[in-house]
């Protein structure tokens, strides 16, 4: 793929992150921009933790309704550039098992497409419940292991350790010690199910296109160019035929 002219600069695409600014990227993007969009009026006025920042894009939304946003990242240059893009977010390396701040002082994390990269899950959701306040919100998002790695039990993605399905997810999240615990599913809405049919699956088709190392159909190219936020639907309708799973839950 080829960067537009506005891409990121110095923030190539490696497969284990989406970064805006790249029309062919832009599904990708908008996909995950529209779970940042639902879950950010639950952060207004608070304290948030961003564990696993990637880009910076959705710490940055994030920053608009919030008190104070900290994004947390391992990669070296992921973590400077965020520094440099996105002045109104803190940001710092670390460890997401050992998180680098107090008990009981955030009211807020967010954590999301990162739980499947790491090795140590249930550790890193004990970290969340530790720097909570009581009464805090965490909000986790996932593949659904049910769509994204259809029938296996290996990932298909050489960057994940482990994916989920809802009631993996919703387990693992209770399991460390949360209460109110809800999983909603991420769906395409009536335009991007329109465009399902026309391509025989709009994500099949990206993927054939990345994988052949072919030019991109014309039209391919300009349908996923056009994808919004709004293209997708947030419920806890049908969580197995769903794209992607966010959990939301709270700290006793």
């Amino acid at each position: 793929m080829t960067p537009s002219a506005d891409a990121p600069a110095g923030l190539p695409l490696t497969g284990e992150r989406t970064v805006p600014g790249i029309p062919e990227e832009n599904y990708w993007f908008r996909r995950h921009e529209a779970v940042y969009a639902a879950l950010a009026p639950r952060c207004a006025g608070a304290t948030v933790l961003e564990a696993g920042c990637g880009e910076g894009y959705g710490a940055d939304l994030l920053a608009r309704v919030a008190r104070r946003v900290v994004a947390l990242d391992y990669d070296v240059a992921t973590a400077a550039h965020v520094v440099r893009r996105y002045p109104e977010v803190a940001v710092a390396r670390a460890n997401l098992v050992a998180l680098p701040l107090a008990t009981r002082s955030l009211d807020a994390v967010v954590s999301l497409q990162v739980i499947e990269h790491l090795w140590d899950q249930p550790g890193f959701l004990r970290e969340c419940l530790r720097v909570l306040r009581p009464g805090g919100t965490l909000v986790v998002s996932t593949p659904n292991r049910i769509t994204f790695s259809p029938g296996l039990d290996t990932p298909l993605n050489p960057f994940h350790t482990r994916e989920l399905d809802p009631r993996e997810l919703a387990g693992l999240v209770r399991e460390a010690g949360f209460d109110a615990v809800e999983v909603r599913g991420l769906h395409h809405g009536p335009r991007l199910r329109e465009l399902d049919v026309r391509h025989g699956s709009l994500v099949q088709a990206q993927v054939a296109v990345a994988l052949g190392g072919g030019e991109w159909p014309a039209e391919l190219r300009a349908d996923v160019e056009g994808v919004t936020t709004g293209d997708f639907t947030l419920t806890a309708d049908d969580l197995d035929a769903s794209l992607d799973l966010v959990a939301f839950a709270v700290r006793p």
